[in-house]
């Protein structure tokens, strides 16, 4: 069983490799996808990422990992996998939003936020584009963290949150399984708790 793990808005695949590092301990096999938001846009990005998973796809049995905006992405490329591909056999959303995050509608006009995301901040910030991606019908599970940042009480107020995304932007009807882990946004993929889900999904039938 083979991870293919993509990473957040700027970060990179070294994000994920205190997961990964834990995944391949537990027997499983690991690769990583990266990408750019400030230098190239959704579609280029979605292309890349339906020709990787395709790839994948050829070699077996395989998960999607994605953190924030790289679960966003995943689901973008897994809606238009070509026909006949190998679908995953789960998708693990960790802090990935599939409503658009009260945090890029805020600062999607603003310069700088709009210089450094370019069209993935745009699409994070665009209620029609995130709604218009949909439902996948792939085992989705999504991993919420829950210890919000004081800084970021003005913005949540009392919902549930993990200092960049409230729960509540992380949760759908459509979606398998719902966990919520007690960590910031940043630190999901380092999480034990959140390695242990995975692998015990990636074992399971």
């Amino acid at each position: 069983m083979l991870a293919l793990f993509v990473h957040g808005m700027g970060r990179s695949p070294l994000s994920g490799w205190r997961l990964l590092s834990r995944l391949e301990h537990e027997g499983f096999g690991t690769t990583t996808f990266a990408y750019s938001a400030t230098f190239e846009n959704v579609a280029a990005i979605r292309m890349r990422l339906i020709a990787r998973i395709t790839a994948l796809a050829e070699q077996g049995d395989y998960v999607l990992i994605g953190h924030s905006l790289g679960g966003v992405l995943l689901r973008c490329a897994v809606s238009e996998l070509p026909e006949g591909t190998r679908l995953p056999r789960r998708l693990f959303l960790l802090g990935s939003p599939v409503h658009a995050p009260r945090l890029a509608q805020r600062f999607r006009d603003n310069v700088i936020y709009r210089a450094v995301t370019r069209d993935c901040g745009q699409l994070l910030g665009s209620s029609e584009r995130m709604l218009a991606i949909g439902a996948i019908t792939v085992p989705t599970i999504s991993i919420a963290g829950t210890r919000g940042l004081p800084a970021s009480r003005r913005v949540f107020e009392s919902n549930s949150n993990d200092g960049v995304l409230a729960v509540s932007e992380v949760t759908a009807e459509w979606i398998t399984e719902h966990h919520q882990v007690d960590t910031i946004h940043t630190l999901l993929p380092f999480s034990i708790e959140v390695s242990q889900i995975i692998a015990q999904r990636m074992s399971a039938p």
